[in-house]
């Protein structure tokens, strides 16, 4: 991966009707590291993510991804996304390894490649002996470890996780968020996590925190916490009151 960054948002709004959703938000993300989307519930996020995914078109502005646009250049934008979303897309009556087989089907790689790349994100997300048991037979946290194994099957420049850990016990989602990091480091992929939960973003990371549609903040976690307050739940207090997107 070179040096250009991962993802560029640009200038992005997006209405339902009438309701303005997202409003010229614009933010980058580096490789290799991680970013945490924060807001409230209705901030903003879910529909970003869309964006992101293009299961919305985009209305204004533009989002690139390494040097591809998903106005202009879609295909090539999106083969470099790994996405995991907050409802479980994995059918639940195929075993582990077909699920992560259909995804690769979909993404075009061959037997061979496939078989490797099975191999490799099976034993990464320690799912190497649960390969042949039906998804339904696993619990959540290893649903979302089958999960991440296919978003990583095609080697994306960009992982996006919408409340990855939604539906998860605090051990289970403590595990997952340390589990994505690990990959963070070790793969140098870019991650973006959305999430509403504050325990979830550390004083190192990326932070965007999302309000009412805007991008109220962005910066290094640590930095924004000690201009807006001194800590974390302060400054997202701060930044999310009434009056903090007008």
């Amino acid at each position: 991966m070179n040096a250009m960054n991962a993802l560029e948002v640009s200038d992005l709004s997006f209405a339902y009707g009438a309701r303005e959703a997202l409003r010229k938000v614009s933010f980058s993300l580096a490789p290799g590291r991680f970013a945490a989307l924060l807001g409230p519930n209705g901030a903003g996020k879910s529909t970003l993510i869309a964006l992101l995914t293009r299961l919305y078109d985009l209305q204004r502005g533009d989002i690139v991804v390494g040097q591809c646009s998903l106005r202009t250049t879609p295909r090539p934008a999106l083969r470099q996304l790994g996405v995991v979303f907050q409802q479980s897309t994995l059918d639940l009556d195929l075993s582990v390894e077909q699920n992560l087989r259909y995804h690769a089907a979909l993404h075009g790689l061959g037997r061979r490649q496939t078989a490797l790349r099975v191999d490799a994100e099976l034993a990464r997300q320690g799912l190497t002996e649960r390969r042949g048991e039906r998804v339904r037979e696993l619990n959540g946290g290893h649903r979302r470890r089958v999960e991440i194994a296919r978003a990583l099957l095609h080697e994306p420049r960009l992982l996006l996780l919408d409340e990855a850990s939604a539906g998860l016990d605090p051990a289970s989602r403590l595990a997952l968020n340390q589990h994505i990091r690990s990959l963070c480091r070790e793969q140098q992929i870019s991650v973006l996590w959305t999430t509403h939960l504050l325990d979830e973003v550390q004083a190192g990371d990326d932070l965007l925190i999302l309000h009412q549609g805007r991008l109220v903040a962005s910066g290094q976690a640590d930095a924004l916490s000690l201009e807006h307050g001194g800590d974390l739940g302060s400054a997202f207090a701060h930044l999310t009151n009434p009056g903090a997107s007008r």
